[in-house]
């Protein structure tokens, strides 16, 4: 378990410059390839790669650092590269305290000064993912709150996802009846010009509330896609309202040869360590697994979350309600004059919603496994998941509504079948 006090004793030793640990890549790995030589040593066996350790092993080779332990901290790095040989970060950070044994530094990060400017970009995407990582398990998220878009999740979701890109890092939560839990954290790489996707091929990360569709085998990817893929339903129904464009975002792995991306480095999908991604493969579940990803994440109690989606709770019970009633005039002043279903007008689709009401005979409609994600931009809305069933039947269907605030109302703009 990282102590997160003394990765604080090590921001408030070196500050943020404190975080140029970059020797340049050939330096460490030539003063080790010289090492090796001399002393030769046998091949060790395959480590168990689990996920977040190699994070917490470079986390605690900074505090070492900051306790002016260098010779252990060279000694855990010296393990670390061991076994993450693509792991650049770490690479550097070895590089620095190989240097630190035969000469002096005048810096942190002591490189001549024509390898500096040679290797200016690849030096700031490390320093940046350092500051990031770092600052990431430092400032952690307080106990016992989510992310203010999970208003509600049930059971049936029994995993959830959050990505806050402004700290490259992504958030997985249990939930098992009483409500999410955090269980685990990683750093992650988004697109390199940034997030908020508005089209197809703009190198960006889309933000928004999105759904697992489908878990890719490795053995049909290439391996530039690591472990693994996860695809995610953008661009989602309010993605297209909009008229975003693009597809084929992802959250999947890195090739072998490399262990993690610098921070804004894809084409758009969400990137992580391979192992912890695999994580994810082997945890969450395809089309229930919802996927958050903003700019920032606002933590708050559960309760505050459920409590903020009062009104829009409100809303959903009087459509409930009128839906139940079979008052069909009434039902569609829920929905917005541009509605669309699956390609379909309000009115191309209404036929379908009063068929569906007439086949219940009077009987009304029953609501189960309700969840609710809130999104806020320019326009408020909600995310909505929930199963429909005739009262007094056992069998049902799985819908998903997009609601959105207009003035002191709340309309449906999507509503479709999910299962």
């Amino acid at each position: 378990m990282i102590r997160f006090a003394s990765v604080s004793l090590f921001l408030q030793r070196f500050g943020a410059a404190g975080l140029l640990l970059a020797v340049g890549m050939l330096a460490g790995t030539a003063a080790h390839a010289a090492k090796r030589q001399a002393h030769p040593a046998p091949a060790p066996a395959a480590p168990v790669l689990r996920d977040g350790q190699a994070e917490a092993r470079l986390i605690e080779i900074y505090r070492l650092i900051g306790a002016a332990r260098t010779r252990d901290a060279l000694r855990l790095a010296e393990g670390l590269v061991r076994d993450h040989p693509g792991f650049q970060l770490a690479q550097l950070v070895y590089g620095d305290l190989l240097a630190a044994q035969v000469r002096p530094l005048r810096t942190a990060g002591d490189v001549p000064d024509t390898v500096a400017r040679a290797a200016a970009p690849q030096l700031k995407d490390l320093r940046d993912e350092a500051a990031l990582r770092l600052k990431a398990l430092s400032e952690r998220p307080p106990a016992q709150t989510v992310p203010d878009q999970f208003v509600a999740l049930t059971s049936r979701h029994r995993h959830a996802i959050a990505v806050d890109t402004s700290r490259a890092r992504l958030y997985l939560f249990e939930n098992n009846g009483s409500g999410p839990r955090l269980v685990a954290d990683y750093y992650i790489s988004v697109g390199k010009l940034g997030v908020d996707k508005g089209s197809e091929g703009d190198q960006r990360t889309p933000l928004g509330v999105y759904f697992i569709t489908s878990n890719l085998d490795p053995r049909t990817l290439k391996d530039f896609y690591g472990a693994g893929a996860l695809p995610i339903n953008y661009p989602n129904p309010y993605d297209a309202r909009r008229g975003k464009t693009g597809s084929g975002i992802w959250l999947h792995g890195t090739p072998s040869t490399q262990f993690a991306r610098p921070p804004q480095s894809t084409d758009g999908c969400v990137v992580m360590a391979n192992p912890d991604l695999e994580r994810l493969l082997s945890t969450v579940e395809v089309r229930s697994t919802p996927v958050v990803i903003a700019t920032s994440l606002n933590w708050v109690p559960q309760a505050q979350a459920r409590q903020s989606g009062r009104s829009f709770e409100d809303a959903f019970n009087a459509w409930r309600a009128a839906k139940n009633a079979g008052d069909v005039p009434r039902l569609l002043g829920y929905y917005t004059n541009d509605f669309n279903s699956y390609g379909k007008s309000l009115n191309d689709w209404t036929p379908s919603l009063q068929q569906e009401i007439s086949k219940a005979g009077g009987r009304g409609f029953e609501i189960k496994d309700l969840s609710m994600l809130r999104w806020t931009d320019s326009t408020e809305t909600m995310v909505v998941t929930f199963g429909e069933l005739v009262a007094g039947t056992n069998r049902g269907s799985t819908k998903r509504q997009y609601w959105m605030r207009q003035g002191q109302q709340w309309k449906i703009f999507f509503e479709g079948v999910i299962g």
